[in-house]
């Protein structure tokens, strides 16, 4: 049985707000944009990241209504809205379908690019929960081009330009995480505690640790070379060590304390890379007022 006056909370929990932290990525045009920054920029991030959000929820929602059987097996995905049978799943579909016209709507006005390519992130991400996350290797790709997307969007609503190293960045890093929680779902298999991906089949550590390896050479030469070549100022290859940092902490509680396998709750679960994330927001603002 569903309770009716509840439905309106289990709707906003059925977005995944506690997934939203992925989205943040938006504001980084504007934290590179520091110098020129107005309310107006300000106020067009928050509403790109509402509605980035929004549409990464409608996908959500999209999915669960397709494996709401199968997770009412599983031991932590039962207690899902749908699944658990306390949201309508109709009323979750209707409700994820007038969010999503309203949120393209919506994009478009701010600027009709960043509109395409919310239609793209969600054809996209419908692909990957249906299709492509059964596919080795694209699956991990996959993830990475979503992160991509997030950055192009953060420049689309400001109409601030992104340099292709910081594109190149974004992505590397992106597959940085998206290795290291397919590392963490095969641990937790081995282990017992069970997946349900099949594509952690074709899978093994030596293959990830060695995909690993490349993806993190290539993340720092690319900050690096991003840092010099941005045409911002070159004090900006003061953040490289912390950039360093974060990346070889990251790599520590993968293979040592055996976590990774939720990027954002990483982020403020673990004191060091949540100082180190915010020495180098403060470091980057730093820079650029006082040395640009």
């Amino acid at each position: 049985m569903t309770n009716q006056a509840n439905q309106p909370r289990l709707l906003f929990l059925q977005l995944r707000p506690h997934q939203w932290t992925k989205n943040l990525l938006i504001f980084a045009a504007l934290l590179f944009s520091f110098t020129s920054i107005n309310l107006v920029k300000v106020l067009d991030s928050i509403a790109g990241f509402l509605l980035f959000s929004f549409v990464a929820g409608c996908v959500y929602i999209l999915n669960d209504y397709a494996d709401r059987e199968s997770d009412r097996n599983h031991p932590v995905k039962r207690n899902r809205p749908m699944a658990s049978g306390a949201l309508n799943p109709r009323l979750a579909l209707a409700f994820g379908a007038v969010l999503l016209l309203g949120s393209f709507i919506a994009a478009w006005f701010l600027n009709p690019l960043f509109a395409l390519v919310l239609v793209v992130y969600f054809a996209l991400n419908v692909s990957y929960s249906f299709a492509l996350k059964h596919v080795v290797i694209v699956d991990m790709m996959v993830i990475a081009a979503g992160f991509v997307l997030r950055a192009i969007a953060g420049g689309l609503v400001i109409h601030v330009p992104l340099t292709p190293w910081f594109l190149i960045c974004t992505m590397l890093l992106s597959l940085f995480l998206a290795i290291g929680k397919r590392r963490h779902e095969l641990s937790l298999l081995e282990i017992g505690k069970g997946t349900h991906r099949k594509v952690l089949e074709k899978y093994s550590f030596a293959l990830l640790d060695q995909l690993n390896s490349i993806v993190t050479t290539a993340t720092i030469i690319s900050y690096s070379l991003f840092t010099f070549t941005s045409g911002r100022t070159i004090h900006l290859m003061w953040t490289i060590p912390l950039v360093i940092y974060g990346i070889f902490r990251y790599l520590y509680l993968i293979h040592i304390e055996h976590k990774g396998g939720s990027p954002d709750r990483v982020l403020f679960e673990d004191k060091h890379i949540l100082v180190t994330a915010i020495l180098y927001v403060v470091s980057v603002v730093f820079i650029l007022a006082f040395f640009e």
